[in-house]
């Protein structure tokens, strides 16, 4: 089997679809969304596909190899993303030609459903809590909100802090004791805020904090994990086994949120989830993406055993055949061939896009640039 063409699709609201055939009509879809950097990825796939037009496509750690180190210039997201959105293309291949889900070839799954979690958020207290009742009677037994928008300052003063606290004090008192809750900082959040902000969220019992800080220093979230009860989770802006090394290394974070849109593809998640495993953190996979990057997180999520939950924006609706079906906030394991996954590539016609999407400017009070 030859690799014949590889090429990609920018469809709405601002996914990368991947898309790789081959001499025997198998072909393989990936997702190498990365937000704002879509035109930039696409080129960076159409520059790295002349080294594997006439290759087997079954050779997928071989070729994932050749596209990481002969670049050079290795890692960050852009090159992370396009290797990413290959990969799990030709992962789909393998499964196909074989006959049997990605996750059969990693070891087999070991779970029976995948848990997942579902965003809950609004401008007021009364829209937080109507979103919040929404996923409980939707089924869903874990959630995940936002308490600070772009723009935090370095430091907060109280009254900032305590409308923080109340945001995920309704959530609370919506859902529920029975229901887990993940309060997401987003990286806007300072070090020196964070702790405190943290320790003031322990009374309600949270299953993670995730990206307390930036990941660029491991030291500053190594500092804030060690300064609360509460998970850390990071992760999203992280990319292959060695993006993660000194975070498992340092025990800066308990929680790992690889994506397999942006780290390296489904194995080289796998590879992450094992350094996790040994050092007893679990992972939970970033996922606000399109419905092929979903795909691809539960082949990965199936075969994991310190999987813990799994984040996601869409089930496929208008994209996919036969879209995801949530059932008490959990997904089956896919039972079928490669990613499981059928593309409606009819429906892709009327959704494509340019690429152009880019995140919203955030400034702080001064006008000085503030994270997003």
């Amino acid at each position: 089997m030859k690799i014949t063409s590889i090429e990609t699709r920018a469809v709405r609201p601002r996914w990368l679809l991947v898309k790789v055939q081959t001499d025997e009509g198998v072909t393989g879809w990936g997702e190498a969304t990365l937000e704002g950097h879509v035109p930039a990825v696409a080129a960076e796939i159409r520059q790295r596909a002349e080294q594997l037009l006439g290759e087997d496509p079954r050779r997928v750690q071989h070729h994932w190899q050749r596209l990481y180190r002969h670049a050079f210039y290795r890692g960050g997201p852009v090159q992370g993303s396009a290797i990413s959105g290959i990969e799990q293309a030709l992962w789909d291949i393998t499964g196909k030609w074989l006959g049997v889900p990605v996750y059969a070839l990693l070891g087999g799954a070991v779970r029976d459903r995948i848990r997942m979690y579902r965003h809950v958020g609004g401008d007021s207290l009364a829209d937080l809590e109507a979103s919040a009742r929404q996923a409980v009677a939707a089924g869903f037994g874990a959630v995940k909100t936002s308490v600070f928008g772009a723009g935090a300052r370095f430091l907060e003063p109280p009254a900032v802090l305590a409308a923080a606290v109340e945001r995920v004090a309704v959530v609370r008192e919506t859902v529920g004791e029975g229901v887990d809750i993940g309060v997401d900082f987003h990286g806007r959040v300072s070090p020196a805020l964070a702790v405190p902000l943290a320790r003031a969220l322990e009374p309600y019992g949270l299953m993670f904090i995730e990206e307390p800080c930036l990941p660029e220093s491991v030291a500053a979230l190594k500092g804030v994990a060690r300064a609360t009860s509460i998970p850390v989770a990071t992760g999203e802006r992280l990319y292959t086994k060695w993006g993660f090394r000194e975070v498992l290394q340092e025990g800066a974070a308990a929680i790992l949120q690889p994506d397999p849109s942006h780290a390296g593809g489904i194995m080289e998640c796998r590879f992450i989830a094992a350094m996790a495993e040994a050092h007893f953190a679990a992972i939970a996979p970033h996922c606000p993406l399109g419905p092929v990057a979903l795909a691809a997180c539960l082949q990965l999520d199936a075969c994991t055993p310190n999987f813990l939950i799994q984040e996601h924006v869409t089930l496929g609706e208008g994209y996919l055949v036969e879209p995801f079906r949530l059932q008490d906030g959990y997904l089956a394991v896919p039972e079928g061939p490669g990613l499981g996954i059928e593309v409606d590539e009819e429906a892709l016609v009327g959704r494509a896009d340019e690429g152009l999407w880019s995140n919203p400017s955030a400034y702080a009070e001064d006008g000085g640039v503030a994270d997003w």
